[in-house]
């Protein structure tokens, strides 16, 4: 399975594709950002944003598109801000056919740093054990779109064994949960 993973932003958009083979095994293939420039109006960044996912989706095929999901920020004119950017990324999504994922922040930083209350370095130096990377990805926003997408497969994995544990016999269901298996 291929994930492109995107961080929204309208400076910089933030992108990671991530090869999931098997449960627990993830490999990244390319990480980056898409930046568009303050001066120009924000129609012309809307635009640059889609064209990149777009030009990224065509390159690398993936089947799912992970976006981090943004309901607030601390700060309104943020969340009002990321809204289009979201919009143009999931558009790009939406047009090739893909899997649409959107995640919270919380839930990507539980799914990569097994809390979701985990710094940006906390889930930045276990994207390099998860993924067995010498360096953390460069710059953040780029940190993150990769941790989006590592998410979804992570997510996936466990998706798939819940799905398996449903077919399997109460007691070897409670066995393997750590409950009795009566």
């Amino acid at each position: 399975m291929l994930v492109l993973g995107v961080d929204p932003g309208t400076a910089t958009t933030g992108y990671g594709v991530v090869r999931a083979t098997r449960p627990g095994d993830a490999t990244l293939v390319e990480c980056g950002v898409i930046r568009t420039k303050a001066r120009d109006p924000l129609a012309s960044r809307l635009k640059e944003i889609h064209d990149g996912v777009t030009e990224l989706i065509a390159r690398h095929k993936p089947q799912v598109l992970s976006v981090e999901a943004v309901f607030y920020a601390k700060n309104g004119r943020t969340t009002v801000v990321l809204g289009p950017a979201r919009g143009v990324i999931l558009l790009a999504g939406e047009q090739s056919g893909l899997h649409i994922h959107e995640i919270p922040p919380a839930e990507i930083k539980k799914a990569v740093a097994g809390t979701g209350a985990a710094t940006k370095e906390q889930v930045q130096f276990m994207l390099t054990r998860l993924l067995r990377l010498k360096s953390v990805p460069t710059p953040s926003d780029a940190a993150d779109g990769v941790a989006a997408a590592l998410a979804y497969c992570m997510g996936a994995h466990l998706a798939r064994l819940a799905s398996a544990g449903a077919a399997l016999p109460r007691a070897t269901r409670n066995t393997l949960i750590g409950g009795r298996g009566r």
